[in-house]
């Protein structure tokens, strides 16, 4: 399916440059942070800001540098409750000569950015990474059973929707069969790979050829390779 495997590499690449954004913002902390001198501040007020359905507290802070002038910011990052209160004594970092930089001393405030960066863009990759891998081990599994397992006829019980997996909208196809081992007399049921168009006008017999682990009929590959490709 072509939008499976265009979001398949748009989520490795948005993953791996939010990655490295969060490296980045790693780096840029921990460099603020070796040269930064500290000092105390004041919480002066807080700043409610309302976004859409969410509202944050922004804190302000005040603080004199090291010339003794009197500094005041608003903290980049904000929490609802509010993290901080009106009178509240702070620890301030900032670089001398830059009193922009000045960010209060907390773990949020310094390492947030990397910290939200960062954990979106491990999400992303590796969801871009599974929708790589998974279907490249499956197909290495298929051509393994159909070399070494053992092949048998499944009668086709139905064609039904895979609910449980979504793409665009749509959910994808399997043909569902089963077989009886005649030596222990088991059923056993076996689902198709996912097919992202409906097979059913394209199943002339009534079963389907699937390999099968011989000491573990659960280990499985259904051929469905006599069907077409999908585009």
């Amino acid at each position: 399916m072509r939008v499976y495997d265009f979001l398949k590499y748009v989520f490795s690449v948005v993953g791996g440059a939010l990655i490295i954004g969060a490296l980045a913002a790693y780096q840029s902390t921990s460099g603020f942070l070796a040269e930064a001198l500290e000092v105390p501040g004041v919480v002066t007020d807080l700043i409610y800001d309302r976004s859409g359905d969410s509202s944050v507290y922004y804190p302000i802070v005040q603080f004199k540098d090291a010339t003794g002038q009197l500094i005041e910011f608003r903290s980049s990052s904000g929490s609802n409750p509010a993290s901080h209160d009106r009178g509240e004594t702070v620890s301030v970092f900032y670089t001398a000569g830059e009193p922009e930089s000045a960010r209060i001393n907390g773990f949020f405030s310094l390492w947030g950015v990397p910290l939200i960066v960062g954990s979106l863009g491990g999400v992303f990759f590796l969801v871009g990474v599974l929708m790589i891998l998974v279907p490249k081990l499956r197909s290495r599994r298929a051509a393994k059973l159909k070399a070494t397992g053992r092949p048998i006829s499944a009668r086709i019980q139905s064609v039904e929707l895979n609910t449980g997996m979504q793409m665009n909208g749509r959910s994808p196809y399997r043909i569902v069969s089963q077989w009886q081992d005649p030596a222990t007399t088991k059923v056993h049921v076996f689902l198709s790979d996912n097919l992202w168009f409906n097979p059913t006008n394209f199943i002339k017999g009534e079963s389907v050829s699937v390999y099968i682990q011989p000491d573990n009929p659960k280990r499985y590959w259904v051929d469905t390779s006599f069907l077409p490709k999908a585009v």
